[in-house]
């Protein structure tokens, strides 16, 4: 395919890059040619959307499921107040059109699954990796590995942040930095632990720089390299990375050869738990009304609780609960909730273990509470 020329328009706009001898006509040529997926449109992926359109990236590729919520502005700059309750890929299309309307959007309104990953991924240059949850980083990875694309790599958490460019064909990739997924329970979202609203800006800024020079062709890449980013000591440090030769995906004998079940690798329960330890939001509304005895333990953390509180709940977080367990009653029926319901299946089961035979957990926490019983309740 040639090479697009630059309108007057375009000679005019991009002047600042014209003038650097990395970049001149010829490399703002090949941004104009250049397709970039973005998976995420959140924090990560908001900063990197908006510097790759207005560094001329020809075709922006945005995938996100997602609505905006009023919580995501406090970080995801690429959406305002008047997107709120719009899908998140329809909010990227108007933001980035109007900062630059010589880019092309292309939308994916849907959840990257394995179904889907690699007809969406095969069509671009590159994919910028902005998900906040390891099924979708691993299934990425895979990905990316099958199909022969650099894949930019950014994560988040409270005050820390890392980056690298993972690309199989000339370094190590994902799994080979990460052979295996923590356990579930013990990895909280930024919803759950937080994250400092400017941290996915400095992230996802390094995403989208990695990526344009991977387009064109300059400096010194990020592959092979992890950075990490400490905010509050305002330091960046760099971990080299090996190939790893047992790597599954990349590895010299690859056991996996297709894309899997990532929730079910990562143990994140989807076929759900053993009924007994769990109750749905609607059975519990009803159970609630004839047994108004029932302890509903919130085992979330107090500023959830400040935003969200259920009603007449006792409060009682889950990293306080094993040295607590002698102030409730052995005998009480017991239904522990959090936001989403992995902790409160946590606290159920650690109840269960301690003697509390009649302790179980909200599926899908106060948020499913707040959607599917009590519309009243704020979801964050």
């Amino acid at each position: 395919m040639p090479t697009p020329d630059l309108t007057q328009e375009e000679l005019l706009r991009y002047a600042r890059h014209l003038a650097l001898p990395h970049v001149g006509i010829e490399g703002q040529k090949k941004l104009k040619s250049a397709r970039i997926l973005l998976v995420g449109a959140g924090g990560l992926g908001s900063p990197a959307a908006l510097y790759l359109a207005a560094a001329g990236v020809g075709t922006i590729g945005v995938v996100d499921a997602d609505l905006v919520d009023r919580t995501n502005l406090q970080r995801q700059v690429l959406h305002g107040t008047a997107g709120l309750g719009h899908r998140k890929t329809d909010s990227a299309v108007e933001r980035l059109h109007d900062l630059n309307p010589d880019v092309a959007v292309e939308t994916f309104p849907v959840r990257l699954s394995s179904a889907n990953a690699l007809e969406i991924l095969k069509a671009w240059d590159v994919v910028l990796d902005g998900s906040d949850n390891f099924p979708t980083r691993y299934l990425v990875n895979d990905a990316c590995v099958f199909l022969g694309k650099p894949n930019v790599y950014g994560a988040i958490f409270r005050f820390e942040g890392q980056a690298a460019v993972f690309d199989a064909r000339r370094g190590p990739c994902y799994r080979c930095l990460y052979a295996d997924p923590p356990p579930p329970d013990l990895v909280p979202s930024c919803a759950e632990g937080g994250v400092l609203g400017v941290l996915p800006g400095i992230i996802g800024s390094i995403q989208a720089l990695e990526a344009l020079k991977l387009v064109l062709g300059v400096g010194d890449p990020l592959i092979g390299r992890l950075l990490l980013f400490d905010a509050l000591q305002l330091s960046f440090r760099e971990l080299a990375l090996e190939k790893d030769p047992a790597c599954p995906v990349c590895g010299k004998n690859p056991s996996v050869r297709q894309l899997i079940d990532y929730e079910a690798f990562c143990g994140v329960p989807t076929g759900g738990p053993p009924e007994a330890e769990e109750v749905s939001v609607r059975a519990f509304a009803a159970e609630r009304s004839s047994n108004p005895r029932i302890l509903v333990l919130d085992v979330r953390e107090p500023f959830e609780h400040a935003i969200a509180p259920f009603p007449g709940a006792r409060t009682l977080p889950l990293g306080q609960l094993p040295a607590r367990l002698a102030e409730l009653d052995p005998k009480a029926e017991i239904v522990a909730v959090c936001h989403h319901g992995q902790r409160s299946l946590t606290a159920a089961r650690l109840l269960r273990g301690a003697g509390f035979a009649h302790a179980r957990s909200l599926a899908g926490g106060i948020d499913a509470w707040a959607r599917e019983v009590d519309g009243n309740v704020p979801r964050y």
